[in-house]
């Protein structure tokens, strides 16, 4: 007979990779986003693994599974985090998990603490305090959970879990946070203009570049921390297309999908800064900065912006793939950082930066009267201009950057089916 596992999260990606993972591993999987209806759900039947998120609404992850050792103590629960600590998994211990594990995991990483979970269960007859130090001390937990997670384990991650989720979320989901990443990264560009506008005079270009670059890597951060979907950081999804995860139509779909939310949060953001008036700071000297932006933008030539396009991709990937690696926060930021201040810094292009900072010239020269500066043609900054000249090839470049320097690599590099196993399958 099958064993029968529970899953209780309130994140549909989390569901759906646990249940192709254990399905394929001959378990009876039942899931469900609320934490109200796991907690029936375990009353009424008898399952031998329960694995439980420590964050969701309506309940403490760690008191459903207090109520999870009460009402059903044969069950082996394992508890899951996105921000896992030492404190936390004692902590979960003591109220009874069986182990922990952090998000986002691999499909061998799960499956890992899930036997390891019931074997633990096997063997123990009583949950106390001695049983906590006893399993900690034998199995040396939770030190690894907390290690930073190797290049291998990072593509595993993207191909199997991370590209599988961004492909299956609903639209919905997707439109509103590919819009929140239009707007985060349009922070980022606004936040570097307002700190570099009068600063070259001053401090020199290099320093502004450095200063620029540093300001403008808050838009990644808060995208990768708090949450959102970003085309640039999307074409990572090519992994899970060469591992046969997902089909190439899929990705295409969801790659159109994301990169016209972003144009809209991009142009809200647009809409904000001029509505404020802070381009009028320091006489307009702001707006005069944003405008001279967007003139150089458009007036690259095509090769320029597709070269410019893939450097800069290459280095964005780059961040979002060790931001994977960390397993805190204040990793991920360093992680973030360093990749993000050197690609504005070098000059490189980036597509969804240059959906707010074309746009936000364009209204400032049309709508404010905010001259160019005189090196380039006036009628020079327009829409189509913004489309073709730019955001065209910087697009591709960035594709090209993000898909096949990092995802298309990594794969070769970690997951490419050898002939061996080729062989075996």
């Amino acid at each position: 007979m099958a064993e029968r596992m529970l899953v209780i999260d309130d994140d549909p990606v989390v569901l759906e990779s646990c249940r192709r993972v254990f399905s394929s591993e001959q378990y009876d999987v039942v899931t469900t986003a609320s934490p109200r209806e796991g907690l029936e759900l375990a009353a009424r039947k008898n399952f031998d693994v329960i694995l439980c998120d420590w964050q969701m609404p309506e309940f403490d992850g760690m008191d459903v599974v207090e109520r999870l050792d009460a009402i059903c103590p044969q069950s082996a629960v394992v508890m899951i985090s996105g921000y896992p600590t030492v404190g936390r998994a004692t902590d979960a211990m003591k109220r009874g998990a069986m182990d922990f594990v952090s998000k986002p995991f691999t499909p061998e990483e799960i499956l890992e603490a899930v036997q390891k979970a019931t074997r633990n269960k096997v063997l123990q007859e009583k949950k106390s305090i001695g049983r906590l130090e006893s399993v900690m001390k034998s199995f040396q937990f939770p030190v690894p959970t907390l290690e930073d997670k190797a290049p291998k384990t990072i593509a595993e991650t993207v191909a199997s879990t991370i590209g599988v989720g961004k492909a299956t979320s609903p639209w919905f989901s997707v439109c509103v946070l590919g819009i929140l990443a239009g707007a985060y990264i349009g922070f980022g560009g606004l936040l570097s203009t307002s700190v570099t506008f009068d600063l070259a005079a001053k401090a020199g270009v290099g320093v502004t570049k450095i200063v620029a670059g540093s300001a403008f890597s808050l838009g990644l951060m808060l995208v990768v921390i708090a949450g959102a979907e970003l085309f640039t950081g999307n074409n990572l999804m090519v992994s899970s297309v060469m591992s046969r995860e997902i089909t190439l139509k899929t990705m295409g779909q969801r790659w159109l999908l994301v990169f016209a939310a972003n144009f809209a949060g991009s142009l809200l953001l647009v809409a904000l800064f001029y509505y404020s008036g802070l381009w009028k700071i320091a006489n307009g000297a702001l707006g005069a900065g944003a405008v001279a932006i967007g003139y150089a933008k458009v007036n690259l030539s095509f090769t320029e912006a597709l070269a410019r396009g893939i450097g800069c991709n290459w280095l964005v990937c780059l961040a979002v793939w060790m931001a994977l690696a960390a397993r805190q926060t204040i990793g991920k930021i360093f992680a973030i950082f360093f990749p993000i201040m050197g690609f504005v810094a070098i000059g490189f292009e980036h597509c969804v930066a240059n959906m707010y900072f074309i746009p936000a010239a364009l209204v400032l020269h049309q709508w404010a009267g905010i001259a160019g500066p005189a090196a380039y043609d006036a009628d020079s900054l327009t829409w189509f201009a913004c489309l073709w000249n730019n955001l065209l090839p910087v697009t591709i470049g960035n594709i090209i950057g993000g898909a096949v320097f990092v995802g298309m690599s990594y794969w070769g590099a970690y997951l490419r089916p050898t002939p061996e196993s080729k062989k075996t399958a």
